[in-house]
């Protein structure tokens, strides 16, 4: 005999299938699955929004660096009509011992390589990194590095001058523009924009002075294992106390200029 649809033992046996089907649902439910279920009801846990703000903070950051990395390629986008534009930036002009060093760098015109800067305002972890990209990536990379005896034969400047040139002449692809640090170097024949703080201006300068630093900043490393109680490693030549003190007990060394020490040593 068939029940009416308001028949309430009918309905008594319908609530108590839901019921037995809810319960043999649980009975089935793994730990992780009421964790799960658990924190669906709850929402976000803390640990869940932190995780997010911290994404957030690192991606808002990220396109932060890609503006700043999109000014620092103005100079490079002005000068887009030419075929290889170089920049070049020195190292060590100031230091009683060691070269002064020069790099010239040619970067890929299609990409944008973040975090380039004024290698003084990097840390040296962060100069490692960004030395290794851009040797990575460069279209061309050229050293030039000129003696402590040269420094004292021809001066600084013109030193300086000379590792630059140096510098044009290793790169392996010929550049038609050059972006200088602020000045114009002699006896080249490409068109130079020399540009005030260039290093922290232009992508290819700041390329230029990263990998300069970082190369000789190794090369002083490698001098203070052959040359040690100056200080080399830390100071980079540099007229420290450590170096005056070391120069003072153990005298001057083959990689010292000595036209930078007359006020510190007796000739």
């Amino acid at each position: 005999m068939s029940r009416r649809k308001d028949d309430p033992i009918a309905g008594c046996k319908g609530q108590e299938a839901s019921e037995s089907q809810k319960k043999d649902q649980t009975e089935n439910e793994t730990p992780k699955n009421r964790q799960e279920k658990r924190q669906a009801e709850q929402g976000p846990s803390r640990k869940q929004i932190k995780e997010a703000e911290k994404k957030q903070r690192q991606e808002e950051r990220l396109q932060k660096e890609r503006a700043r990395t999109e000014q620092m390629y103005q100079f490079e986008e002005a000068y887009r009509e030419y075929r290889a534009i170089c920049g070049i930036d020195e190292v060590g002009r100031g230091p009683f011992a060691g070269p002064v060093v020069a790099a010239a760098v040619i970067l890929p015109k299609e990409e944008r390589l973040l975090y380039l800067n004024d290698s003084k305002k990097l840390t040296e972890k962060k100069r490692e990194l960004l030395y290794e990209k851009i040797m990575e990536k460069a279209v061309a990379v050229g050293i030039g590095m000129v003696s402590p005896a040269r420094i004292d034969a021809i001066n600084i400047l013109q030193a300086t001058y000379e590792a630059m040139r140096m510098a044009v002449s290793e790169l392996s692809v010929a550049p038609d523009l050059l972006l200088n640090d602020a000045v114009t170097i002699p006896e080249l024949p490409m068109k130079q924009v020399p540009i005030i703080k260039g290093d922290a201006k232009s992508a290819s300068i700041a390329a230029a002075s990263i990998v300069a630093k970082v190369t000789r900043d190794r090369l002083m490393c490698e001098y203070d294992k052959i040359l040690p109680g100056y200080g080399f490693a830390s100071n980079k030549g540099y007229g420290t106390k450590a170096h005056i003190e070391g120069l003072q007990k153990l005298g001057v060394t083959p990689i010292h200029r000595r036209t930078f020490l007359k006020n510190y040593i007796d000739d």
